[in-house]
């Protein structure tokens, strides 16, 4: 296990079970396993994993706290190969993840992990939100909804605000670039809310620039 995500998690003091890089490890080898047959996600190297993936997915426990509180529903749209998700699971047991993917493989591959790292708190489900949201099941469901390196913020928001319960907020994975693209145009959106924007922020070892989209 390489000391990179474990400096960082400690330096934002972001506090993680312990055997959460155990988990990541395990994750790690999985992903691999898996992009064999066919293509998950992008992975370069293992530090390349644990930065661009495990640790941005972690960013967000620095900036909401709310996500360490016991009980949360959280829905990540978009799930691609489990990030956030997973990670997001593995780093706190009583946050409860739905995972959701258009891609039936991806949704595979989340539902397989979650079972092999033993995250009773993650449910993988293949669908599209624009979809589901017809569905009464669906609606109001989630105080959080997140997305990570998928379509617009405007799509993602218009085809999935029904699906948040009254005082329910979305978080949503950025590079500044994009944001600061989106956010005039989610502003006109209806219904309208007060987005916002975190305090950008810097991968380990110059790998990028994030900040989160949010209201």
């Amino acid at each position: 296990m390489s000391d990179v995500g474990k400096k960082w998690a400690v330096e934002n003091g972001i506090k993680l079970p312990e055997k959460f890089w155990d988990g990541c490890d395990r994750l790690y080898e999985l992903l691999i396993e898996t992009n064999k047959e066919y293509n998950l996600t992008r992975i370069d190297s293992y530090e390349g994993y644990l930065i661009k993936h495990v640790v941005d997915s972690l960013a967000i426990l620095k900036y909401f706290s709310i996500l360490s509180k016991p009980g949360i529903s959280l829905a990540d749209i978009g799930c691609g190969a489990g990030f956030p998700s997973l990670v997001l699971a593995l780093a706190r047991p009583e946050l409860h993840v739905t995972a959701i993917d258009s891609s039936g493989k991806k949704v595979a591959f989340v539902a397989k992990a979650a079972e092999k790292l033993g995250l009773n708190n993650l449910t993988a489900f293949h669908g599209r939100t624009g979809e589901m949201v017809h569905k009464e099941e669906w609606r109001a469901r989630f105080p959080l909804i997140t997305a990570r390196a998928v379509g617009s913020s405007v799509k993602i928001y218009q085809d999935a605000w029904r699906m948040l319960t009254d005082r329910g907020r979305f978080i949503l994975y950025k590079t500044p670039g994009q944001a600061a693209a989106e956010l005039p145009e989610l502003q006109k959106q209806k219904p309208q809310r007060h987005w916002k924007l975190s305090d950008p922020f810097s991968l380990p070892e110059a790998q990028g620039e994030r900040i989160f989209l949010y209201f």
